[in-house]
């Protein structure tokens, strides 16, 4: 399942990058993040780990991820290494606008399991669409205040 959303934010690329990777900020705006660090002592840039854990259907799901590309105040995309699916690969977009920035979240997911990960993608398309709007709202709304 790919999925691409966007919204345009009233603050530069500078105020609104830091939003999206500290700890402090994600844990504000991403709605299903229970626990996010970062593994060891790399906080940015690529190659630094994390792990997060976010509840689904009341379901803990557990991950690790990596970052694999950054470009600072444009963008940054991080993939899981160990997780529930075969392949999950999140980034994150700014593009400077007349009145601040386009932030767009771009997710790549495939899930195991043949036939039965299909129909579990499938199943979790609609909520992953609609958390992603939730998330692209609540950054807006942080960075704006």
């Amino acid at each position: 399942m790919k999925l691409l959303k966007s919204i345009d934010i009233a603050v530069s690329p500078e105020k609104l990058w830091p939003l999206l990777y500290k700890r402090e900020n994600l844990m504000k705006w991403h709605p299903n993040a229970q626990d996010f660090d970062f593994i060891g002592d790399q906080r940015s840039g690529v190659g630094a780990k994390f792990y997060m854990v976010g509840k689904t259907d009341g379901r803990l799901m557990r991950s690790i991820c990596e970052i694999t590309d950054w470009q600072e105040k444009k963008t940054f995309t991080f993939r899981e290494i160990w997780g529930m699916t075969k392949k999950f690969e999140t980034r994150f977009t700014i593009e400077p606008t007349k009145t601040g920035s386009r932030l767009t979240i771009f997710w790549d997911t495939v899930m195991p399991y043949w036939i039965i990960g299909q129909i579990m993608l499938w199943m979790m398309g609609k909520q992953w669409v609609e958390m992603s709007g939730e998330m692209l709202g609540n950054i807006k709304k942080l960075a704006e205040s």
